[in-house]
């Protein structure tokens, strides 16, 4: 026997249980070798893995029919009873235009901010798009919920999220474990956004039959990316070898999103981030969208907003603080270089030699030896 426990966030319990319960005790009717029991906003299920896993699937769309029509009948139990699995996945999710998709927990994942809907807007209208934007302002998480709305409604096949491995500090040989344990916690972000997202069974079953990859870079050479929505998050560590591999591996049915933050590039101080050289190179190719965040886009704590803007004011007045010294520098150069040839001018020796100086020289008249003339 197996047990889960379902908590229901942000539903109206008796809109979603029905009266009595009657919504939950059909379901349970309909699994007999299984006990379904709802207290409070908690559903407990308990037997065989497959009944669980199907139970969860129908539990988890009809909170997304919640979401979309505020409430469950008999007839909606019902009809997602009979429907299949594959059925129930397939279901439309949105319930507005805005909204992107719901989460495991029955939350609602939407745009938060006007550049987030610009971001969904952006991938729903070009199959590459470049994101920019400081930490906090939802890139990941954004990127993540379309990825997976596109795998369930369809549209894709697959779903594959990859990081640059790039140490920011501590180098990867030093940490403990094989090479999927060292990367495993420059991945986690993506991890959490996926958990949010997609039912820890569902979400198993994902990455075991490799619907759902996740890997560094470095896997992604030689591949054709088709049919499948990529992700390319943390960009700004890429070289531009890297970036440029990346890019071409995308295939014709392939939507590929690329994020970074310009004021987080961990690469060596000499080497030149890819997404930047990128951005400089694509900018004006046509089909390719451009995103750019910037601090009223942080949904984190208040202080990250302020944490984030504060950088910014240094940053410009170090840019500018470096202008004002290379123009001090210059400025000084051409200085002395006017006072070194006034120097030179007034101490002129002419180098020349004597042959070459004659044409120099004043036209006189010789002196006439007047006695040989006679």
């Amino acid at each position: 026997m197996v047990e889960k426990v379902i908590t229901l966030e942000n539903v109206s319990l008796v809109d979603f249980l029905g009266a009595d319960n009657q919504n939950i005790r059909r379901i349970a009717a309909a699994f007999p070798g299984s006990k379904i029991v709802s207290r409070g906003n908690e559903i407990k299920v308990q037997g065989p893995a497959e009944a669980i896993t199907r139970v969860n699937d129908i539990l988890s769309s009809l909170i997304e029919h919640y979401h979309q029509y505020g409430v469950v009948t008999d007839r909606d139990v019902n009809l997602h009873l009979s429907a299949t699995s594959e059925e129930a996945e397939g279901r439309v999710l949105a319930a507005s235009p805005d909204v992107i998709l719901f989460g495991a927990k029955g939350g609602v994942i939407k745009a938060k901010t006007p550049n987030q809907q610009k971001l969904v807007d952006a991938v729903m209208k070009h199959d590459l798009t470049f994101t920019l934007g400081p930490a906090g302002t939802g890139k990941t998480y954004i990127s993540v919920a379309l990825a997976v709305r596109a795998l369930k409604n369809k549209e894709v096949k697959k779903i594959i999220i990859s990081r640059p491995v790039v140490e920011a500090g501590e180098s990867l040989g030093f940490l403990p474990g094989d090479m999927k344990e060292k990367v495993d916690p420059y991945l986690r972000p993506i991890y959490d956004a996926l958990e949010d997202m997609i039912p820890a069974e569902k979400l198993k079953f994902y990455q075991e039959n490799k619907i759902i990859e996740i890997a560094p870079l470095a896997y992604m050479r030689g591949r054709t990316l088709n049919n499948a929505f990529v992700l390319l998050d943390e960009a700004q560590n890429t070289t531009p070898s890297q970036i440029k591999m990346f890019l071409t591996r995308m295939g014709p049915s392939a939507k590929v999103m690329v994020n970074g933050d310009r004021s987080q590039i961990d690469l060596p101080t000499r080497q030149k981030s890819g997404l930047m050289q990128a951005l400089d190179i694509l900018r004006d190719v046509p089909g390719i969208g451009f995103v750019e965040m910037n601090a009223d886009d942080v949904v984190r704590h208040r202080l990250v907003k302020e944490i984030v803007q504060a950088y910014d004011k240094f940053d410009v007045a170090e840019q500018r603080r470096d202008a004002e010294n290379k123009q001090r520098r210059r400025e000084g150069y051409d200085r002395d270089r006017n006072e070194r040839g006034d120097r030179s001018n007034n101490g002129y020796r002419d180098r020349r030699h004597p042959d070459d100086r004659n044409y120099d020289l004043p036209e006189t008249e010789l002196p006439v030896n007047h006695e040989q003339a006679l």
